[in-house]
């Protein structure tokens, strides 16, 4: 889990005006960069997850194939891993960590891969859930830099009813006692971890995942040990409290509209995206449905809409299932072999 290098980002200062002092992300690089740096594909990190959970995308023979790319994995500020309530020193510690939006993680992530590698385009963005939601910002942010871009069960936007999803994950955790606004000591507030990952447990997979007893074929005896081993193992694994709520934050306030320059207009964010684009939402997708992602396609340009059928709704994107993972797959190497939208 150490397996990962540090990129300086110095003094940080977000898109709300706090200067994180010492700032840091934390990466990891597949493959080789080749001489004219043009086998660049940037995989940013989702909720909680670190650069190692999105590895069951990478391998020889598949469409992110490292003997072929240069792969850049960053870690999310918030993550535990890249700066973090967890890791920052007082006075940005703890509860005062400052807020961070899709926008700030791409400033840091712009800095990486330009500063750290002389990197000036970018063959492919792609990334599962709030990693989607960073695909898309990149393509926003840096339009002129971006060939390509497949965002997988996320959104340009988050939902209200997404919003309001996030709001019952928070309240279950910072209900606990032992949470403490956040000050929290050496004893975690288990109790609301495990309440947080049973609100997770009616989001994360769809309703006929659970008709159908799909969960069995994940190794689970019942539904109560699906709930127990492997909602509330997910949630108790070590990810801090705190910066769950970071990325929590994050993630309800995503907007590519809110880049500079927009003024809140997300749709006019979307039809400044240059890359060629495969957006894929997952048919029984509970956080970021098709039709979500039909509107955000219908006002971008040079961009195919691309549903993952099946059942296992938002964890289509988490590597759970092979034919999900073989859909993405194919639609990656599809995507690489287009032509880039700056060319």
């Amino acid at each position: 889990m150490n397996d990962h290098q540090t990129f300086d980002l110095g003094d940080f200062t977000t898109q709300h005006g706090a200067t994180l002092r010492g700032a840091f992300l934390a990466y990891k690089t597949y493959g080789e960069l080749n001489a004219d740096k043009s086998n660049v594909i940037v995989y940013p990190t989702w909720y909680s997850g670190r650069h190692w959970d999105n590895e069951w995308l990478i391998g020889r023979g598949m469409a992110l194939d490292p003997d072929q790319y240069f792969i850049i994995v960053p870690n999310m500020l918030g993550n535990g891993l890249s700066s973090s309530p967890s890791n920052t020193p007082a006075p940005y510690d703890r509860a005062r960590f400052p807020r961070i939006t899709v926008y700030d993680q791409i400033a840091a992530q712009h800095k990486l891969v330009t500063e750290e590698f002389g990197i000036e385009r970018v063959a492919l963005v792609t990334g599962w859930s709030m990693g989607a939601g960073q695909t898309y910002q990149w393509a926003v942010s840096h339009p002129e830099m971006v060939e390509r871009i497949a965002p997988f069960c996320g959104s340009p936007r988050t939902s209200i009813h997404n919003f309001v999803f996030l709001e019952g994950v928070k309240a279950a955790l910072t209900a606990d006692s032992v949470f403490a606004g956040g000050w929290y000591g050496g004893q975690w507030p288990a109790i609301g971890l495990r309440a947080l990952a049973r609100v997770y447990a009616g989001w994360g997979f769809s309703q006929a995942f659970y008709w159908e007893k799909a969960y069995e074929k994940l190794g689970y005896t019942s539904l109560e040990d699906f709930l127990v081993g492997f909602w509330e193992g997910f949630f108790l694994d070590g990810r801090d409290p705190n910066n769950l709520l970071t990325m929590l934050w994050t993630w309800q306030n995503g907007d590519v509209g809110r880049t500079p320059g927009f003024d809140g207009d997300t749709e006019a964010a979307l039809a400044s995206i240059k890359a060629t684009s495969i957006v894929m939402p997952a048919e029984k997708d509970l956080y970021f449905p098709p039709e979500d992602e039909a509107w955000a396609v219908g006002h971008m340009t040079n961009a195919e809409l691309r549903v993952i059928p099946g059942i296992w709704g938002h964890f289509a994107g988490h590597g759970s299932n092979p034919e999900d993972t073989a859909f993405i797959d194919t639609a990656l190497r599809e995507l690489l072999a287009k032509p880039g939208g700056l060319a």
